[in-house]
């Protein structure tokens, strides 16, 4: 039976992915200066003003002003005359206690990586297809590619008189075995000056910004519906149109509403956070079990009690496209892959300061991050799956 799925993407200068890039880059400069420090940072962007608050430990003086400046250039947007208030305290000296100090370690447990304790409870998810070489559903990587295209094309000035707010929809028709068959609708809305010919402006869209961007994985034809700013004209955006939230785009950050999401935010928080380390190694796992052939899609759960270092939780379901049962995937990879958070945060290096740049195009399919890296547990993995597969065959 055939299906229609349909993801979004945001450019750089959404309100939103605004205050996601400023938390980051808050982050990121703190963990220049103190790898160890514990941040949470939440950041609104409303009008003329930035509003930063959240707890922040560290041994350094946060810079955070200038973290704000910073973040406000990159995304398009000039600093000048923008205020900043900041609103921040040290973590909770109880969640501190937990965090540093296991359940498990104060239960006199001494083995790899059980001194820390989760950050929080919850549940985090990873997932992956083969569907395309990212690994992501086909509709988020091409609304992903839209909205990268916009952004260059404003900072480059490949198409004139465009600004640095915009979102795209992609929405891809699958045929009755799950392939992706035609790219049915395209909706693109980029904010624009005044005196912008909006006739212009859609057919350099799709020209310069869509056709190039489908071309490569699945070309639009002559049945693609392509929307260029459907509601006329945008000439108010950023954020002195819409306020801006750390945390609202979630689904833009992973897989597009593809795929489950555990509703924890990721930007502006250090790695002690499971919501932000643990869906990292999540997605690495469900990864590696498509590019290592075992599944066609995956998706894994991790769940988290506050303070404990291991995982109340595990589970891998292949969404019944796997090789072998879910089940033997699921004690295979709990053996390969490292749950409790300093492994994850050891495995994943992920004290080392690069978050912002995560903050736009998704957190998930870029070839840098070590939890997209499954090259190095393929192998490990196929090995933790044959002996398994084995006993269960001969116990039939």
């Amino acid at each position: 039976m055939c299906s229609i799925r349909t993801a979004e993407s945001v450019c750089a200068g959404h309100p939103d992915k605004l205050a996601d890039q400023i938390a980051d880059q808050i982050l990121d400069d703190i963990l220049y200066d103190d790898k160890a420090a514990r941040v949470a940072v939440e950041v609104m962007a409303a009008g003329r003003r930035i509003i930063v608050t959240g707890e922040i430990t560290t041994n350094h003086r946060p810079r955070i002003r200038e973290s704000v400046r910073t973040a406000l250039a990159r995304a398009g947007y000039s600093p000048l005359g923008i205020l900043i208030y900041v609103w921040t305290r040290r973590q909770s000296s109880d969640i501190n206690a937990g965090v540093t100090t296991s359940l498990e370690a104060r239960g006199g447990d001494s083995s790899a990586f059980a001194l820390q304790g989760a950050g929080d409870q919850g549940t985090v998810y990873g997932y992956a297809t083969a569907e395309t070489p990212e690994r992501l559903p086909l509709p988020l990587v091409l609304a992903h590619r839209i909205c990268e295209r916009l952004d260059t094309a404003q900072v480059e000035g490949t198409i004139c008189g465009i600004k640095s707010d915009g979102k795209a929809q992609v929405s891809v028709r699958y045929d009755d075995t799950g392939a992706p068959a035609a790219v049915e609708t395209v909706v693109v809305s980029v904010q624009h000056e005044a005196g912008k010919d909006l006739a212009v402006l859609e057919r350099e869209v799709r020209s310069l910004i869509v056709a190039p961007a489908c071309q490569t994985y699945l070309p639009i034809d002559e049945h693609t519906e392509i929307l260029v700013n459907p509601s006329g004209r945008f000439v108010e955006g950023g954020p002195r149109a819409d306020t801006g939230l750390t945390g609202r785009k979630l689904m833009v950050g992973t897989y597009g509403g593809l795929g489950s999401h555990g509703g924890g935010a990721f930007s502006g928080k250090d790695p002690s956070k499971v919501d932000r380390s643990a869906a990292y190694m999540a997605r690495l796992i469900a990864r590696t079990i498509v590019d290592a052939g075992l599944a066609a899609e995956c998706e894994v759960g991790i769940s988290y009690a506050i303070g404990k270092a291991d995982p109340v939780a595990f589970e891998v379901d292949t969404l019944g496209t796997g090789e072998y049962a879910d089940h033997i995937l699921t004690a295979a990879a709990r053996d390969v892959f490292v749950l409790r958070p300093a492994g994850i945060i050891d495995v994943l290096n992920l004290r080392t300061p690069r978050y912002r740049d995560l903050a736009v195009y998704g957190h998930m399919g870029r070839d840098w991050p070590r939890w997209e890296q499954t090259w190095r547990f393929e192998r490990d993995l196929r090995k933790a799956v044959e002996p398994r597969a084995h006993r269960a065959a001969t116990h039939r």
